[in-house]
């Protein structure tokens, strides 16, 4: 994958070579026929919370705004569920057949959010402050229990076998998720991480539940075990391509695209694959960055620093490597998830849609 950068020095992916440029109206539609699709039942999930969870679930998405008023608010890209209703279509079934295995896997998604904002401190998401901040902690930590709880509700509810094998899926992909995020906090007090550690925590954290997302919906049309795993390999690897293209824009994207403050990831000491691949380059700018994290670890003063001292660190992990690495890394991903499509017998206007897909997520600017 080739990156440009812009005037502040973000991350701007573009379409990897060999690869057609991405259709962005078919992608669009795409992402807004899952939209459209899913948001009443979600929606109808919501409102079987209990107040004021409810509420505070409805602020989450962005229904309404902090004082309750109906708000327009960016819900997010909804990739999950257009994959879902895909993965139904992959099968030979209707749309529609996925449209529980899309809720509930955006349920689990925004579950993790809830958690993960509070755990990492993100003050902001989508443009607009966090959960935790707005309402309080608990209410954070509730909420996203409460939507976990929904989703396999909502799958359960069906009461087929293709719902209980979509739910052990789901359930699988849930526990991975936090294997990932504990993995990822536990990774920032450690002073040296390897890429396939990297690798195995991403894998987990965002590959699993687009896995899952890629799949429910064909086990919800009655695929068979192999289409459904082939399917999941499918969404493994683009979620670890999405993943690093995440980890760029979380060190050199520009906050007015990704909604979170400038070097957001420095700030959290996260270990990302550009951290990690720069550090195990070697060289002067490696040890350095080495030298600077170390101190970082220990220092008192971190919350204090100044946009040059993140800046530094940032010019320093390119320098060694770790941004063409993380580049290279996504385009590498990206390659592996559209040849498992190539083991799945579908219709080849769903593969088609489905390539736009994963060229759209390794290209997004936000």
């Amino acid at each position: 994958m080739s990156v440009s950068t812009g005037t502040r020095g973000e991350t701007v992916p573009t379409v990897p070579p060999g690869n057609p440029a991405v259709d962005t109206a078919d992608v669009s539609a795409l992402l807004e026929r899952g939209r459209t699709l899913s948001t009443p039942v979600l929606r109808a999930a919501v409102d079987r919370l209990a107040p004021p969870m409810d509420t505070v679930a409805a602020y989450h998405f962005g229904w309404i705004d902090a004082q309750g008023n109906p708000a327009d608010g960016d819900g997010g890209k909804a990739v999950r569920p257009a994959l879902a209703l895909l993965s139904a279509e992959a099968a030979g079934a209707a749309p529609e057949v996925g449209i529980p295995g899309a809720v509930a896997v955006e349920l689990v998604h925004n579950f993790s959010l809830l958690h993960d904002d509070l755990m990492d401190g993100d003050e902001q998401r989508r443009h607009r402050d966090t959960v935790w901040k707005v309402h309080g902690p608990a209410q954070a930590i509730l909420v996203g229990d409460a939507l976990f709880a929904l989703a396999n509700e909502i799958l359960l509810e069906l009461g087929t076998v293709e719902a209980g094998r979509a739910t052990r899926r789901l359930t699988t992909a849930s526990r991975k998720l936090i294997d990932g995020q504990a993995q990822d906090i536990s990774y920032e007090h450690r002073e040296r991480v390897t890429v396939e550690e990297c690798l195995e925590m991403e894998g987990n954290k965002t590959g699993a539940l687009l896995a899952c997302a890629v799949s429910i919906g064909a086990v919800l049309g009655g695929a068979d075990d192999r289409t459904a795993d082939k399917l999941e390999e499918y969404g493994y690897h683009l979620g670890l391509a999405f993943q690093a293209v995440d980890d760029l824009l979380g060190i050199w994207g520009d906050p007015e695209a990704t909604g979170k403050q400038t070097w957001s990831d420095l700030r959290q000491r996260k270990k990302s694959l550009p951290v990690v691949a720069a550090l195990a380059a070697g060289g002067p700018a490696s040890e350095r960055l080495g030298e600077l994290l170390a101190a970082d670890a220990k220092s008192n003063d971190f919350d204090t620093f100044s946009e040059e001292e993140f800046a530094t660190r940032a010019a320093l992990i390119e320098e060694a490597g770790g941004r063409e690495w993380t580049s290279q890394e996504a385009r590498r991903q990206h390659a592996i998830a559209i040849e498992a499509l190539n083991e799945v017998d579908m219709p080849a206007r769903v593969r088609d849609q489905l390539v736009a897909l994963a060229d759209f997520v390794v290209v997004r600017k936000r």
